[in-house]
């Protein structure tokens, strides 16, 4: 790729799968951390649950913890549109620190309308767990998600749709 972009995933979009139905030639680059920023489950999505956020802190000791991927500069404004860019997120370009110790320029997606009581729907929570252990990030990390309130989509048929992006097929 060589008009690449480097986006950082740090919600459900970590899990390969679930970029790849959207993006399909997203490489993996590394996995890396967002300083100063803590992950919160507060966007309000278009379903009315929460998604993810990368929140800024401004706090040393805050960092989320996410996947580096590269992506055709082509494929941005179908990304954009999946995520909604406009409709509760904005575009954010930061420094990602690889644990060789470099920080690389990457974007993000930066949540602008938020509500702190809603939570996620389970199968939302799913795709980011998976991320988290498909990129091995820190096994406290894992633990504060699991932690992670959410609730069961009252939309079976979506909520099956989004577990079927790992199913295998013989």
């Amino acid at each position: 790729m060589k008009d690449a972009l480097l986006y950082f995933a740090y919600g459900s979009n970590m899990a390969l799968e679930r970029l790849r139905a959207r993006v399909p030639e997203a490489e993996p680059l590394s996995s890396g951390i967002l300083r100063e920023h803590s992950l919160r489950f507060h966007k309000i999505g278009q379903d009315g649950s929460a998604k993810c956020d990368a929140f800024a802190t401004g706090q040393p000791c805050d960092r989320v913890h996410g996947v580096l991927y590269r992506l055709e500069r082509s494929s941005r404004p179908l990304l954009d549109r999946v995520e909604g860019l406009g409709y509760g997120y904005e575009i954010r370009d930061v420094g990602i620190e690889l644990a060789d110790g470099r920080t690389l320029a990457a974007f993000i997606y930066s949540a602008t309308l938020i509500d702190p009581r809603l939570h996620p729907f389970d199968w939302y929570l799913e795709h980011v767990l998976r991320g988290a252990r498909q990129a091995q990030l820190p096994q406290q990390y894992l633990e504060a998600l699991l932690r992670q309130a959410c609730q069961p989509d009252p939309d079976a048929e979506r909520a099956a749709l989004e577990r079927a992006l790992y199913q295998t097929h013989l």
